[in-house]
């Protein structure tokens, strides 16, 4: 049997099914909130992890260039050294103050640059050191965040697989809603849901008034609304509204309450009896 098209369907059929939507909709709404900020909170930890072993990975990377820069220090003061030592060498072979003053010079330079070599080590080492405990608390952090991001996970798996089956049987009545209502009123639909504080979309009369923003609907347009001729909004909030009697919703009427009986007949009843009794 071949599916009849959305546009065939009459305002009733598809106020009706607009409804029946909004229901599944607000039910799987439900589910959802179930979870609550977990799914954010989890997030959150996976990013802040991400961040900190970022910042693990430029720490190690700084430490590695210290270090490197440490290994080059390290080399210019075994040249200066060995320059030193040639310099002491040429100092007993001199044969002119001119010679002995230029090779005191080149000592005195090269014991500076060794200095200076041992002063760069040492300040390289410093940073190290610094760098190191930076290290050591973003890994003691990064083992507390992926505890808090286990027991996260664990219990968001637990809440979802709770409501995951119904959750899926929800969507999949959704997809089949859909498919029976005119993608423009599905589109208009979806739009006033999304801008909607509370995921209403469509809503009934309640004692004269919008069931979204509750503001009072004149007779005249609950009357329309009861006709199911064509689809009307909320002036005021743009919700799409229905009958109740079409959404299956029972409304009581107000005054329609049975009113408790008043004890002043049992007193009237009483006065009556004493009246008709004889005389002694």
């Amino acid at each position: 049997m071949a599916k009849k098209n959305p546009a065939d369907y009459s305002v009733e059929e598809k106020l009706k099914a607009l409804y029946q939507l909004q229901t599944t909709l607000s039910a799987i709404d439900e589910k959802r909130a179930l979870r609550g900020e977990l799914p954010l909170e989890v997030q959150d930890l996976e990013d802040e992890i991400a961040g900190l072993n970022t910042r693990l990975e430029n720490i190690d990377a700084e430490i590695a260039e210290f270090q490197r820069a440490i290994v080059m220090k390290r080399g210019d003061i075994d040249r200066a050294q060995h320059s030193v030592a040639r310099y002491q060498q040429q100092l007993d072979e001199v044969k002119n103050n001119r010679e002995y003053d230029t090779l005191t010079k080149e000592i005195e330079y090269q014991t500076l640059e060794i200095e200076l070599c041992e002063k760069k080590i040492r300040e390289a080492q410093t940073k190290i050191e610094e760098r190191q405990h930076d290290l050591d608390q973003a890994r003691s952090l990064i083992d507390e965040r992926k505890l808090d991001l286990d027991s996260k996970r664990s219990e968001l798996s637990e809440i979802m697989q709770e409501t995951r089956e119904e959750e899926e049987k929800l969507k999949e009545k959704a997809h089949d809603l859909e498919a029976k209502i005119d993608p423009r009123i599905l589109s208009s639909f979806k739009r006033i849901r999304k801008n909607a504080r509370n995921g209403l979309g469509i809503v009934y009369v309640q004692r004269d008034a919008c069931g979204g923003c509750f503001n009072k609907i004149p007779p005249q347009r609950q009357l329309d609304i009861k006709m199911h001729k064509k689809i009307i909004v909320c002036e005021y909030c743009g919700r799409i509204m229905i009958d109740p009697e079409l959404a299956g919703v029972k409304v009581v009427q107000p005054g329609t309450e049975e009113k408790p009986k008043r004890k002043r007949a049992t007193t009237r009843k009483k006065k009556a009896d004493d009246e008709a009794a004889p005389a002694e």
